[in-house]
């Protein structure tokens, strides 16, 4: 059986553990990279995966679909943490995107994600603030996986998780999202993949270790690019900023 209070105690002891407090959203992506010898990777992992980790002794590693929306990419990598930081049984996890697994652990990852990403307490007094004592509408459900960055699915079934919505109106408020979002004046990068051109990409540990080995003047320039291509990183080969098109933004 899930302990609830476990797990949401586990996900803010981690929060903190990290520098966040356990109230706020989080930027969970700029967490992964202050871990320590954590390399994070996009990658697109098909139709039925949602992310890995493989942890041990000489390897630290997360893998993230990149061809998931922003927001499910945002709540499997905090699934993804409880495998690292509180998984003990297992060194290497693939993870299916389905939220109704039959595997306890993998429900259990699930259930700290959404504790991650929104902590009981936070999410109530929010819910409240909204709401009040009634139901959240479907644009409510919206204004909340926008303020807290979790996928409208995983917000859907966290609240009826804690019993402020039913499963009646899981079914109910699943359509048209992306349509509401916008029209409630919302971006509607929550509800995307990445980008094409960065759906293959690597931060983390293993650059900080192939500009260690730069900086010692260990290898060649040759196997330096090398390196960084097996890295999906042709971006730091050929100076070109992708992400904001070669222009310095202050």
């Amino acid at each position: 059986m899930i302990d609830r209070l476990d797990l949401n105690t586990k996900a803010e002891d981690l929060r903190e553990r990290l520098g966040e407090d356990v109230n706020s959203p989080v930027d969970i992506f700029s967490l992964a990279c202050q871990v320590d010898q954590l390399t994070l990777v996009y990658y697109p992992l098909g139709e039925n995966i949602s992310g890995m980790c493989v942890a041990n002794d000489k390897v630290k590693l997360i893998a993230i679909n990149s061809q998931m929306s922003y927001g499910r990419q945002r709540f499997s990598l905090a699934h993804e943490f409880y495998h690292l930081f509180f998984d003990d049984a297992s060194k290497f996890n693939v993870c299916a995107k389905t939220f109704d697994s039959a595997d306890e652990i993998e429900r259990v990852a699930d259930q700290f994600a959404s504790y991650f990403l929104a902590p009981y307490r936070s999410l109530k007094e929010k819910v409240h603030s909204i709401c009040g004592v009634r139901n959240p509408s479907m644009q409510e459900v919206i204004e909340l996986e926008q303020y807290f960055g979790m996928s409208h699915l995983a917000m859907l079934w966290r609240l009826v998780s804690e019993k402020y919505l039913t499963k009646a109106q899981l079914d109910q408020y699943s359509d048209n999202v992306v349509f509401t979002a916008k029209g409630l004046g919302y971006d509607d990068r929550l509800y995307k993949p990445s980008p094409a051109e960065l759906q293959k990409r690597t931060y983390g540990y293993y650059l900080k270790q192939v500009e260690s080995l730069r900086e010692k003047d260990l290898v060649s320039a040759g196997k330096i690019e090398e390196l960084l291509l097996d890295a999906y990183r042709d971006d730091l080969v050929s100076g070109e900023d992708v992400e904001s098109g070669g222009t310095i933004i202050d």
